[in-house]
């Protein structure tokens, strides 16, 4: 990222005030926004398949994904995902960069860039601990260089993890205020890069961050009954992806298919397989 957008940046943290207005449009290339009805692939695990091809749900031919989440870093854990992204690109298909946002990682070439006053609980996953999202002086500066990567190796949108610590118990006293300025700032600096964004779960502020993501990417809205609270977004013709691990798609797929969310079934390890899209 360019020395004045990070000025940007600074100026809005130090003001306390939201980077999405200030975000500077899109440049070099018109920004892809994904639509409803494709098919995704959610996969963080293991060496990358472009060449699945799985009977939906629905029956019929096996269909192809057209749109891969894939980490921003390679297997290896330092080299950019560039090879994928061209592999997926080549497919005929879209590339989503995942970010973790709202926890540290011990496992990150950036790790080290955290300071301990900012890490705080556990999150459930081995080498994550919650992060201070109120520290934007900290964080945004090393999310803004993860995303300038994210470009750099030719993603088309951004999928920001843990982005709402707010409802967790994370160590530190984070209010909703908190965290919907943190999530508007990370989405003004996807959109500085030229990438489109999506919100990942964060169900309690939809109606509030709907016009400023691009797209919603939702795990186990059925098993915890809180799908229609997509209902906003799929009626303003926003994709909604639909990510199951517990629940058979036959439990999930009729009511997916009905309201417009692009539901497919995966397993926690998120690898290739398994992968059974609803249609």
């Amino acid at each position: 990222m360019t020395g004045g957008v990070r000025g940007v940046i600074v100026a809005a943290v130090v003001l306390g005030t939201s980077l999405v207005a200030m975000a500077p449009a899109a440049r070099g290339k018109s920004m892809w926004i994904p639509n409803q009805g494709l098919q995704w692939q959610y996969q963080l695990q293991g060496k990358l398949n472009t060449g699945l091809c799985v009977v939906p749900q629905v029956g019929g031919s096996c269909v192809r994904p057209n749109v891969y989440d894939v980490d921003l870093y390679a297997t290896n854990g330092v080299t950019l995902n560039t090879a994928a992204v061209a592999a997926i690109h080549a497919a005929g298909a879209h590339a989503v960069c995942y970010v973790d946002a709202g926890t540290w990682e011990d496992f990150r070439p950036d790790a080290s860039e955290y300071p301990a006053s900012v890490k705080g609980k556990s999150n459930g996953w081995p080498g994550e601990r919650w992060l201070d999202i109120r520290a934007t002086g900290v964080l945004l500066p090393i999310i803004d260089a993860r995303v300038a990567k994210c470009a750099a190796a030719g993603f088309d949108a951004v999928d920001f993890d843990n982005v709402d610590g707010y409802e967790n118990d994370t160590g530190f006293l984070l209010t909703a205020a908190d965290q919907l300025t943190f999530n508007e700032d990370l989405a003004a600096i996807a959109h500085a890069q030229g990438l489109s964004v999506g919100l990942k779960n964060d169900t309690g502020q939809l109606s509030q961050l709907e016009g400023t993501f691009d797209f919603a990417i939702n795990e186990q809205c059925a098993k915890y009954g809180e799908c229609d609270q997509y209902d906003g977004w799929t009626a303003a013709r926003k994709a909604v992806v639909e990510v199951e691990y517990h629940v058979p798609p036959s439990r999930f797929c009729s009511g997916a298919d009905r309201y417009g969310r692009d539901a497919i079934e995966k397993g926690l390890a998120l690898k290739a397989k398994p992968w059974k899209p609803c249609r």
